[in-house]
């Protein structure tokens, strides 16, 4: 399936949901799948502080999960640095891994947020991949097109 509103353009698997959200301040857009695991992406204006975004999904995840452990962690996609940080945290004595990630063009800003619980993170962790890419690789071409 193809997401395409407001700037923010990506593939997702056909049985996985879409909820998108125009908060004030943009579009955030959540893809789950049928199992729980999620794929959140927001736009911001190019302006914004991707550190501080990053930090400021840290920030709120140490505030949820008092026993989180994170790194820091950079992936090249596309030509890409999208910078963030790997999370990993208990939650109802199960463990789960979270990844946020910032990208940045000349128009846009985005933020990339993934969640699973371990047992399915292998699995979903190449869907998530495949839909980092496909957002990259059309942010790409919309920024050329401009």
């Amino acid at each position: 399936m193809r997401f395409d509103r407001l700037g923010i353009t990506f593939e997702y698997p056909d049985n996985w949901l879409v909820d998108a959200e125009t908060p004030d301040d943009g579009l955030c857009v959540t893809v789950s799948s049928p199992d729980g695991a999620f794929w959140s992406v927001s736009g911001h204006a190019p302006s914004d502080d991707a550190e501080a975004l990053a930090d400021a999904v840290l920030g709120q995840m140490r505030e949820e999960y008092r026993d989180l452990d994170s790194e820091v962690a950079v992936d090249t996609v596309a030509g890409h640095h999208l910078a963030g940080y790997d999370m990993n945290f208990s939650y109802l004595d199960l463990i789960s891994t979270a990844q946020v990630r910032t990208f940045e063009t000349p128009t846009a800003l985005y933020v990339i947020f993934s969640q699973a619980e371990d047992h399915e993170w292998e699995s979903v962790c190449r869907v998530f991949d495949a839909m980092t890419m496909s957002l990259v690789m059309s942010a790409d071409s919309s920024s050329i097109d401009e």
